[in-house]
């Protein structure tokens, strides 16, 4: 599944004064990742927001926002919204804010370190 990358170009322009924003490639997609947490991101024309959840079954009352979906079973926390509610600068930075918001509310995770490759050893003469 391809994504907008002119919404993507635009959350990273929202994000890119904050040094803690690490892009990955998920979902059939690109997330962004706050803190080490996924935070916000763009599965085809849609925007991926993940918030509190208690406070998601609220949110999914705005305009074009709806479930996050991908197995039959909607993800608590999880959210689509759709280019209505994210058509100006201000309406996406609303989004942008509820999920880094809430990404910073998790511990801090720590990097993972690439798994070291083990070189086969030469053999001596």
């Amino acid at each position: 599944m391809a994504y907008d990358e002119n919404l993507a170009s635009r959350i990273r322009k929202a994000l890119e004064s904050r040094s803690d924003v690490v892009e990955k490639h998920m979902f059939g997609g690109v997330a962004f990742m706050v803190r080490g947490h996924m935070s916000c991101g763009v599965a085809g024309h849609s925007l991926m927001v993940r918030v509190d959840p208690a406070q998601s079954d609220g949110l999914l009352g705005e305009a074009h926002v709806r479930p996050m979906d991908f197995t039959g079973k909607p993800m608590q926390g999880f959210l689509f919204v759709d280019g209505p509610a994210i058509a100006t600068a201000g309406s996406l930075r609303k989004w942008l804010d509820r999920a880094v918001g809430y990404a910073e509310t998790r511990p801090v995770k720590a990097t993972r370190k690439p798994a070291r490759r083990s070189r086969p050893r030469s053999k001596r003469a």
